[in-house]
């Protein structure tokens, strides 16, 4: 499969000539808009108890037809496709010498701009997240074979600031799961100890960064999938506050939860990246406030422990393992000798919020994509993704929309428990997953323990999401057989210059060389 997908990347672009690549692989569009049938409307009235005669039916399928005719006009408009800026070559997908960690999914060689922040720095981005003209899977042979025609909004920003765009991180399936061991290329393997997972799911993302393969990624978080990975592979990352970063041109997965951030091996490098990619997107994004402003963060890393009041959630700490336990705690005892002030908070909406799971530009070409991909491959579909919906689509059919908006209602609650928590603190502490990265699973592992494997990490991190709190995973040691652990700060919304700087603090404390070279 892989030779003949190289072969379709290789026509479909002139070498580093391309401004706009298209899909050779996948046409864009759908061919026409029909009149259902009959049958297929007896169907729909019977899957929803309508009790609809054929006759009766008759009269909806006309008045149907009129209303599909605005969709054919739709479907004959042309939407406007933002510029593809920089010319790049198709690339190409690894050999296994190439590709350690099994960390990525494709290589590029993307130029941007000779001048900015960025300007000298390799960059690794999600395959949740479209370049055009490089094939993209979202981690799951649903998709591959999608060739995307247009570069998300952070990419563009990547390139603007002088970036250079060397490939695309695996992910895992869909994104559905945290362990990194669940991406239709296989599983991404630790940089720090062989066997054992990264964590996901932005796994390509963190290996690649803590290998030094890339100085910085942007990954995708919608319940830890940036902080999950920078815990377990030593890394910094951090979710920022919901909005601040354009989601335009990434794989949606809810979008009030979806979140794009900076992953890299420093703070100040996570800061820079931040400075680059968040900000206003003309309207794109709807989630953006219009007022919305980038303050410069890495001028105001001062990173001076003195200045910090530090809550720790005792929630947090809930089913923690011994190791974990200890090295958190320790790192916030060295900030506390250092002169932060660091005081015990219970937060009970913290073990809540883990439960409770518009408008904006949106691709068309990855919409017809996933049509057509889930179609054609689910049955290739991991057993989380699988599991995932399974549930959505009962839930759904058994109960409509009540719980999803029973959750958005309760989730307010939730945010008014955190801010009120941080009108006197500066940030809230815990560790970031309660135990260590476990075991790459086997073929033989049982579905249910892949299962359990991939989604039990969520107990920190997935409040934070449903929040929209500023959330960041810096590593504050490493176990005895030398697994790293990772110290979570949570800040207030729109102070994320806050949460880097306490992340600094404790970086420079701790040493910016502590994290041990791969």
């Amino acid at each position: 499969m892989a030779n003949a997908q190289d072969k379709q990347v290789e026509d479909s672009m002139a070498m580093g000539t391309a401004t706009r690549p298209e899909s050779k692989a996948m046409p864009v569009g759908v061919r026409g808009v029909n009149a259902p049938s009959m049958s297929r409307l007896q169907h729909i009235s019977l899957q929803y108890g309508l009790d609809c005669n054929d006759e009766e039916l008759e009269v909806y399928k006309e008045k149907m037809i009129e209303v599909l005719r605005a969709f054919k006009s739709l479907a004959a408009m042309t939407e406007p496709i933002p510029e593809v800026k920089y010319p790049r070559t198709p690339g190409y997908r690894p050999k296994p010498q190439d590709n350690p960690y099994n960390a990525w999914y494709w290589r590029c060689d993307i130029r941007g701009a000779c001048t900015g922040l960025l300007a000298g720095r390799t960059v690794a981005i999600k395959d949740s997240i479209q370049v055009a003209g490089v094939p993209m899977m979202n981690g799951s042979r649903v998709l591959e074979g999608f060739m995307p025609p247009i570069d998300a909004t952070v990419v563009t920003r990547v390139l603007d600031a002088g970036g250079h765009i060397t490939g695309k991180a695996a992910c895992e399936d869909m994104c559905l799961s945290g362990s990194g061991s669940m991406c239709g290329t296989g599983p991404v393997r630790n940089p720090h100890k062989e066997g054992h997972v990264t964590g996901g799911s932005s796994s390509g993302c963190a290996a690649l960064v803590a290998a030094r393969e890339v100085d910085m990624a942007i990954g995708g978080d919608q319940g830890g999938s940036v902080r999950f990975p920078a815990c377990w592979s030593g890394i910094v990352g951090l979710k920022p506050t919901y909005g601040l970063v354009p989601y335009t041109g990434a794989c949606s997965m809810e979008r009030s939860l979806d979140h794009l951030g900076p992953m890299a091996a420093t703070v100040r490098d996570c800061a820079l990246l931040l400075q680059t990619i968040a900000g206003y997107d003309d309207g794109n994004d709807t989630r953006q406030p219009r007022d919305l402003r980038v303050p410069n963060y890495t001028e105001q890393l001062k990173g001076d422990p003195k200045q910090l009041k530090i809550g720790v959630v005792k929630e947090g700490f809930a089913n923690c393992h011994d190791p974990v336990n200890g090295i958190v705690r320790g790192a916030l005892d060295k900030l506390r000798a250092a002169g932060a002030t660091v005081e015990d908070v219970s937060i009970p909406a913290h073990i809540e919020g883990v439960q409770i799971g518009d408008r904006g530009m949106q691709s068309t070409a990855l919409a017809d994509a996933q049509r057509r991909g889930f179609r054609a491959h689910s049955q290739y579909l991991s057993y989380v993704t699988k599991l995932f919906l399974l549930t959505s689509e009962y839930v759904r059919e058994e109960y409509g929309f009540h719980f999803y908006s029973k959750a958005r209602n309760i989730s307010h609650e939730i945010t008014a428990s955190f801010n009120a928590a941080l009108e006197k603190y500066d940030v809230l502490a815990m560790p970031t997953i309660v135990y260590p990265a476990p075991e790459i699973p086997t073929t033989t592992t049982p579905i249910g323990e892949m299962i359990d494997h991939s989604s039990g990490m969520l107990q920190n991190t997935a409040v934070f999401n449903v929040t929209g709190h500023p959330a960041i995973s810096i590593n504050a040691g490493f176990t005895a057989d030398g697994l790293p652990v990772g110290l979570m700060l949570v800040g207030k919304l729109w102070d994320d210059v806050t949460v880097l700087d306490a992340a600094y603090a404790w970086e420079r404390l701790r040493g910016a060389d502590d994290t041990p070279r791969v």
